[in-house]
């Protein structure tokens, strides 16, 4: 992680549930303090305070943003927040990206059902993919990610696939593919790493959103060598081991976390 003497520090966006939630307990375990930006409502924020809970129960601090991670006021207020609670010795050692809230709709309309906007397509990207890029440059302008940084993005196999109605977040996932590869370029020099994340089929909040989503967990759990699907904990302890310094010389990936799934037929 983080060159320094200071206090390691991990920032997950979308910290209050599925992945985003596994790793921040799987990071504080590993020892070091979480920062996690998430946007709840008073009927999901439970979900945040616990997660934050657990990992003051590990020893570690644990500092949450109920903000939007896509709008670049707030991710600015953030920074500054991180800034002052870490002092001039901390580190962002980790960023983990995985914002999982964008549009669910086909293309192209029939009788029953709306296509997808100009806004919706834009929103998509922006939240999905392109917040990695601008929360990264701030982290890296404001010295807060420096040499043996990790930085990792949570794709999917929609990213090359089809499946119906997730066109919009198959291409956000494209793009994040995608902008790793360029974010692991542009910082090789700097001693950061990026990497995205393959995650097989997991049984998360998101996965739920999408249409057909039993039968896409169904079909993923049965042809997955291992014999059961992936879980939230797997990918987290994947991340985990790749923040190990041994781990340094693999940057500008994607990485299946998957079980075998994804080599299947």
């Amino acid at each position: 992680m983080a060159e320094g003497n200071g206090t390691t520090w991990a920032l997950i966006l979308g910290v209050s549930s599925g992945f985003g939630a596994a790793c921040a307990r799987e990071l504080a375990r590993s020892g070091v303090d979480i920062f996690g930006v998430h946007l709840d409502r008073s009927s999901t924020l439970p979900a945040a305070k616990q997660v934050q809970a657990d990992i003051e129960a590990l020893g570690h601090r644990a500092i949450f943003f109920n903000q939007n991670a896509a709008n670049a006021d707030k991710r600015g207020k953030v920074i500054q927040d991180m800034k002052s609670a870490m002092g001039t010795d901390g580190a962002v050692g980790v960023l983990v990206h995985s914002l999982a809230f964008g549009s669910l709709v086909p293309y192209f309309s029939t009788e029953s059902e709306e296509e997808v906007t100009q806004p919706q397509m834009e929103m998509t990207l922006d939240v999905m993919a392109h917040s990695l890029v601008y929360w990264t440059q701030d982290l890296v302008r404001e010295g807060l990610m420096r040499s043996g940084g990790r930085i990792f993005a949570l794709t999917s196999s929609g990213s090359s696939r089809v499946w119906s109605n997730y066109g919009e977040v198959s291409a956000a996932k494209a793009a994040l593919e995608s902008h790793i590869r360029q974010i692991a370029y542009e910082l090789a020099p700097r001693g950061i790493r990026a990497n995205a994340i393959r995650a097989g089929v997991t049984d998360t909040p998101a996965l739920r959103k999408i249409p057909g989503a039993q039968r896409l967990y169904d079909i993923a759990t049965g042809r997955n060598p291992s014999g059961r699907p992936t879980t939230t904990e797997d990918v987290a302890r994947a991340i985990s081991l790749l923040c190990d310094p041994r781990a340094d010389w693999i940057t500008g990936n994607v990485i299946n976390v998957d079980g075998g799934e994804e080599i299947t037929v």
